[in-house]
């Protein structure tokens, strides 16, 4: 049966009525407030941040002697020695390839031995004397034995790499003769003899020619240090 409304259900539920209301006002008249000052937020454009101008890192002097002749880089001391001889002393003989010290195809000679241009900074070798593969030639006509041992036994192909190949073999030589031994020097206290393919192929290691030209550039080398050229 359905419940039967006496008047004081009616009065009591009358007297709700007029509180619940009330209540439902309130509540979205504080939920109105609360949201107003985050909208007037969200719509006001954010505040530019005054853009900074970057300052670029001081140049710094570096004296080297390359090639018999003499010149003053201003370089950034980040610089290595192989983009200072590129981009500032605009001799770009000497080649950028892996540019991590793997492929010898960066070897300069510095102050006498050879080393990879792309692991040191031009500021380590101030007042050094650098040779790249422009200074080999003892003049601008003529090119060195070991350039022509290069023609004459095919000693390259793409050619490349040979810039690096030719400065490395060339302080290979001076080293060999100056008595120096390598890893596969029977005995290290004794120079070799000659110069066998295997230390040859040791000693040039450091040098990576992805044509394949190593049967040749060993056999140029070889006749140079044996004096056959």
């Amino acid at each position: 049966m359905s419940p039967v409304n006496t008047p004081e259900h009616d009065a009591s539920d009358e007297a709700q009525k007029p509180s619940c209301r009330r209540f439902l006002q309130s509540a979205a008249a504080a939920a109105a407030v609360t949201a107003a000052p985050l909208a007037h937020a969200q719509q006001q454009p954010a505040a530019a941040t005054p853009a900074s101008t970057p300052v670029p890192p001081a140049a710094v002097p570096v004296r080297l002697t390359i090639n018999g002749h003499s010149y003053e880089l201003q370089v950034e001391a980040r610089t290595t020695l192989l983009d200072a001889l590129r981009e500032y002393a605009e001799l770009t003989g000497t080649k950028k390839g892996c540019d991590r010290g793997q492929c010898g195809a960066c070897t300069v000679i510095a102050s006498g031995r050879r080393i990879n241009s792309c692991l040191t900074l031009a500021v380590m070798h101030d007042g050094e004397s650098i040779t790249t593969v422009e200074g080999l030639a003892p003049d601008g006509d003529t090119l060195s034995p070991l350039q022509r041992a290069f023609i004459e036994k095919d000693a390259f192909q793409c050619g490349y790499c040979t810039p690096g190949q030719l400065c490395s073999a060339t302080s290979l030589i001076a080293e060999y003769r100056a008595g120096d031994a390598s890893a596969v020097t029977a005995d290290v206290r004794f120079r070799p003899a000659q110069l066998s393919d295997d230390e040859i192929r040791e000693r040039m290691s450091g040098n990576i020619c992805r044509c394949d030209a190593y049967p040749n550039i060993v056999a140029a080398v070889k006749s140079i240090a044996s004096g056959n050229a």
